[in-house]
């Protein structure tokens, strides 16, 4: 089998619309007793609780981002001071009060393009947010089809299962019959009825399993309220003409959690230049306004008053310290997003050569199912059953044929969930189309 890595991208189709969250309108029960996945996959956008929280994630990171770009307040100050408790403040207006009193304006300049390394830092985190969200969305879309196949062969192996039990009610009827006109042997209707019961406890089993995959799906979707109701309705996915690719660093470097990765690598950088600036003395400039008395005038009790003005600057001096300890846990969380870049492109390399390999193997295994087991098995039974019913054969042989065909209707259709799934994870493992929906 050979798989075409660009043919296969292009019919991805992974576009999709990440924006802000509105409740999808499906109210009616309806809308998921004949549930399609393209359905399913638009209650994944809009209800879907991971998809809410990455999106949370992205606002805060674009409030990070305002925030980061906040350059320093102001800070004003008001005092009095020079208080005399035996003479009091004096009568008068304020302005005649004995008494100083200032006011003080500073102001906090950054120096070392601290303010536009936090930008830039918290900018490259808001990307990355982006494209985790991107990653989530694959991610949970994939979950999404997975439990949408699981549910599609949990109600092919219910079918299967109540068609088998049903199979041997009427044949336990007939042999009991029989058995009254001596036309069979008590023992083959004793081995008819366990086999019966057997297939009747097979029954129940698959309709737990349906009713597991269903509230599976309805998690996904956001509907666990409406589990029971739950029927998917589309057709398993043909099999895909193929031909061989190689995973290249271009095609990785496409993929929303390399994407991610490299910009938290963009951030760290930022980082590290900022722990640096930390070294460059940043200057405080103030102003101060002082109204102070001047002493008595003559032949008055009262006070006179007067003005001054003055500039501040203020420089600290890194004199004991100078933010080692911040520098080289900036370097730390540097060297430490590289890794996780290199980390995050060896996955994504053995995800597509490992989804790959999955499809190969699975549609191999389909294929056998669909060409040969399938159809000697059902001629076997048919000629077992047509044997029995015209007394050729015992009813062990029948039994054999019934349960070797039931066996490989089950196991056929686990091959097609295999395939289904294998097929979407190797779809959704190439980076075609991906957008973040901004």
């Amino acid at each position: 089998m050979r798989v075409n890595l660009t043919g296969l991208a292009g019919a991805a189709g992974l576009v999709f619309a990440l924006g802000a969250y509105a409740p999808a309108a499906f109210s009616q029960l309806a809308d998921l007793t004949a549930l399609t996945l393209p359905r399913a996959e638009q209650l994944l956008q809009s209800r879907n609780r991971e998809l809410q929280a990455a999106r949370r994630a992205v606002e805060a990171a674009q409030a990070n981002t305002l925030t980061a770009g906040a350059p320093p307040n102001p800070t004003l100050s008001l005092g009095v001071s020079a208080f005399n408790p035996s003479a009091g403040i004096g009568p008068g207006s304020y302005r005649d009060k004995t008494v100083d009193s200032s006011v003080r304006l500073d102001q906090l300049i950054e120096r070392g393009d601290k303010r536009d390394l936090r930008i830039a830092n918290a900018r490259s985190l808001e990307s990355a947010s982006n494209e985790d969200l991107s990653d989530a969305y694959r991610q949970q879309l994939l979950a999404l089809r997975s439990a949408y196949y699981d549910l599609m062969f949990a109600q092919d192996k219910t079918g299967i299962s109540r068609d088998s039990a049903q199979l041997f009610d009427t044949s336990m009827r007939a042999a009991e019959l029989r058995l009254k006109t001596g036309d069979i042997a008590a023992a083959d209707v004793s081995r008819l009825r366990v086999d019966a019961l057997r297939a009747a406890n097979d029954a129940r089993a698959a309709e737990a399993d349906l009713r597991r995959a269903q509230l599976t799906l309805a998690y996904m979707i956001g509907a666990e309220a409406q589990a029971s109701a739950l029927r998917a309705v589309d057709a398993w996915p043909a099999h895909a003409a193929a031909e061989d690719g190689e995973v290249t660093d271009e095609l990785l470097d496409r993929r929303p959690d390399v994407r991610a990765a490299k910009a938290r690598v963009e951030a760290a950088q930022k980082a590290r230049e900022l722990a640096r600036s930390l070294k460059s003395n940043d200057v405080t400039v103030g102003a101060q306004f002082d109204h102070y008395p001047l002493g008595t005038t003559p032949n008055s009790n009262q006070f006179g008053t007067g003005n001054s003005y003055g500039v501040f600057v203020s420089i600290p001096l890194f004199f004991r310290y100078q933010y080692q300890g911040e520098i080289q846990a900036a370097e730390v969380a540097y060297n430490s997003a590289l890794e996780s870049l290199d980390r995050t492109r060896a996955l994504a390399r053995g995800e597509l050569s490992r989804t790959l390999s999955d499809l190969q193997a699975a549609a191999e295994r389909l294929r056998r199912y669909d060409e040969s087991l399938l159809v000697e098995a059902k001629k076997s039974a048919e000629s077992a059953e047509f044997a029995y019913r015209n007394g050729a054969t015992g009813v062990m042989d029948v039994l054999d044929s019934r349960r070797t065909l039931r066996a490989i209707q089950i196991d056929a259709a686990s091959a097609r969930d295999d395939y289904a799934k294998a097929l979407a994870a190797w779809t959704l493992a190439l980076p075609a189309n991906q957008e973040n929906g901004k």
